[in-house]
C-alpha cells in the first residue's frame, strides 16, 4: 500500500513538473526576439520584447541585493501593426544598482538560458569622482536572408562578433547606423520594413546582448530607406515609426521636429544622438546652402554644447564628419560643405571644448584627427562594419587618419577612467573574435583651449 502511494506520488510530481515544462516552453514560443535593454536613467529603465502574436507582457525585476523584493513593469497588449513589440518601464529603482529581471507571457514565466539584467547609473554629482565605464560602439549590421538579398556572395557574415561585444562586458552599446538594411522589397511597404526589423533583430546570437546590455540607437541611410536616401524620401515616417518601435532611446527628435534626435548621459559623458538622414538634401542638389543635419538640429547641438560640462561631449553622426574626401559613392559631410564649415565654425566661436565625434557608414574603421590653429584638436571615431560587406579603407586618401585603416569586420570599445578633471578616454578596436587590433587614448585636458600651444 506504501509503495503504491509513493509511485502516485511521485507519477503526480512527475505530471506537474511536466505540466510547468510545457506552460514554460509554450510561453517561450510566444517570443520572437528579446528582451532587450534600452536606456537607463537615475529612476527608470526602459526595455523592449517582441513576440510572435497578440499577447500580454510584462516583466517583474529585482535589485540583485534584495532578491525576494520584486517590483512589475506597465503590462502591454502587442498588436500586429505595431510588429507585436512591447516598451515596458521599470521605475521602482535606485541609483547605482543592479538588477535582475524575467519577462512573462500572458501570465507565464518565460525562462532564458542567460542573465537578463540592468543597472542604474550611480548619483555621483557633487558625491565622489565619476566612476569608469565602457561602451560598445560600431556600424552596419547586415543579416542575410536569401530569398531577398542580392544574388552572388551573401553580403553578411561573422554574426559572432556580438557574441564577442557580449563577452568584452560592456556598459552599454551605441549603434552607429545601418543596425538593419532594408531591401528592395521592404522599404515601399508598413509590412515590409517590419518583416526586415524583426529578422535582423531574431538573430539568435544577438539575444544574450540584447538581455543585458543597454542600447542606444541612431540611424543611417539602410534603416532610414533605399541607399543613400534623404528628405525626399517618400515613405520616411513610416522608417520613423518603426525606428520608434524597435529601440528604446530616451526620446525621439527635439524641439517639437520629427526624427531621432536625442541625448542620453553616461556618468559624467554627455552623448548627443543626430540624425543625418530625416533633413538632409539630395547628395547631388545643386545649392551650396544645402542642409545636412539643417538648421534646427544644429541650434540644438550648439545650445547644448555651450551648457554641458563634460570632459568627453560625444557626437554621434551616421556618416564621417572630418574627412575631406567625397564623391564616387563616398558619403562624409563634405558633401555639404557649406553647413560643415558652420557646425566647425561655431564649435571655435563658442569654444567648446571636449568634442569627439563617432561615426559610421564606411565599411571600415579609422581615426580622423584634425589639427586646428589656436584651438585643440578634433577627432573623429569611425567604426564599421559589423557584419556586411567590407570596403577598404588602405587606398582612400583621408589626410587626417591617423594609424591605420581597419578592413575586416571589427567593433570599438570605449572606456572612460580617472578621477574628475583628469579623464582619459581609451577607444580599442577589436576583431570579429575579440582580438585587439589598436587603439588610441585621449585626454581629457588634450580637448581644452588650455592645451594649445603646450
Amino acid at each position: 500500500m506504501l509503495n503504491k502511494k509513493r509511485k502516485f506520488t511521485i507519477l503526480s510530481l512527475y505530471l506537474i513538473l511536466l505540466l510547468s515544462f510545457s506552460i514554460n516552453l509554450n510561453a517561450q514560443s510566444l517570443i520572437q526576439s528579446g528582451p532587450m535593454v534600452g536606456y537607463s536613467a537615475m529612476r527608470e529603465v526602459g526595455l523592449w520584447v517582441q513576440t510572435k502574436t497578440d499577447a500580454e507582457v510584462f516583466i517583474k525585476y529585482w535589485n540583485t541585493k534584495e532578491p525576494q523584493k520584486k517590483f512589475s513593469t506597465n503590462s502591454v497588449k502587442t498588436e500586429k501593426n505595431k510588429a507585436f513589440t512591447a516598451k515596458l518601464i521599470a521605475d521602482n529603482l535606485e541609483p547605482g544598482q543592479i538588477y535582475n529581471y524575467e519577462v512573462y507571457v500572458n501570465n507565464k514565466k518565460v525562462s532564458f538560458n542567460y542573465e537578463l539584467k540592468f543597472q542604474i547609473q550611480k548619483l555621483c554629482q557633487w558625491r565622489e569622482d565619476p566612476p569608469e565605464f565602457s561602451f560598445v560602439t560600431g556600424s552596419c549590421f547586415y543579416v542575410n536572408e536569401e530569398k531577398y538579398d542580392r544574388p552572388g556572395k551573401p553580403y553578411g557574415s561573422d554574426y559572432q562578433i556580438v557574441e564577442s561585444i557580449h563577452k568584452s562586458k560592456p556598459d552599454f552599446m551605441l549603434w552607429l547606423g545601418d543596425n538593419y538594411y532594408l531591401r528592395e522589397a521592404d522599404w515601399d511597404s508598413w509590412s515590409g520594413i517590419l518583416h526586415r526589423i524583426t529578422h535582423t533583430r531574431s538573430l539568435p546570437e544577438l539575444q544574450p546582448l540584447l538581455g543585458s546590455v543597454h542600447h542606444y540607437a541612431i540611424w543611417d541611410d539602410h534603416d532610414f530607406g533605399p541607399n543613400n536616401s534623404d528628405r525626399g524620401f517618400w515613405n520616411k515616417e513610416k522608417t520613423l515609426e518603426a525606428f520608434k518601435l524597435f529601440w528604446v532611446n530616451p526620446s525621439f527628435g527635439v524641439n517639437g521636429n520629427p526624427g531621432i534626435t536625442t541625448y542620453f548621459q553616461w556618468a559624467d559623458v554627455d552623448f548627443f544622438l543626430m540624425d543625418d538622414r530625416y533633413f538632409r538634401a539630395p547628395n547631388d542638389l545643386a545649392d551650396d546652402e544645402k542642409p545636412y543635419l539643417g538648421d534646427e538640429q544644429i541650434k540644438w547641438l550648439i545650445d547644448n554644447l555651450v551648457n554641458s560640462r563634460a570632459p568627453f561631449k560625444i557626437v554621434a553622426i551616421g556618416g564621417q564628419v572630418l574627412n575631406p574626401v567625397s564623391g564616387r559613392g563616398i558619403e562624409t559631410y563634405e558633401m555639404f560643405k557649406k553647413e560643415k564649415e558652420k557646425l566647425l565654425n561655431l564649435l571655435e566661436k563658442n569654444k567648446i571644448e571636449g568634442v569627439i565625434f563617432l561615426s559610421g557608414d564606411r565599411h571600415h574603421s579609422e581615426v580622423s584627427k584634425m589639427e586646428r590653429e589656436n584651438s585643440y584638436p578634433l577627432y573623429d571615431i569611425t567604426v564599421s562594419s559589423f557584419t556586411a560587406g567590407v570596403s577598404p579603407g588602405k587606398n582612400e586618401n583621408n589626410p587626417y587618419r591617423i594609424g591605420q585603416s581597419i578592413d575586416q569586420h571589427n567593433f570599438a570599445k570605449i572606456t572612460v577612467k580617472g578621477p574628475r578633471k583628469n579623464r582619459e578616454l581609451e577607444c580599442n578596436f577589436y576583431d570579429i573574435e575579440g582580438k585587439f587590433i589598436s587603439g588610441i587614448k585621449i585626454s581629457e585636458d588634450e580637448l581644452k583651449y588650455q592645451s594649445v600651444g603646450k
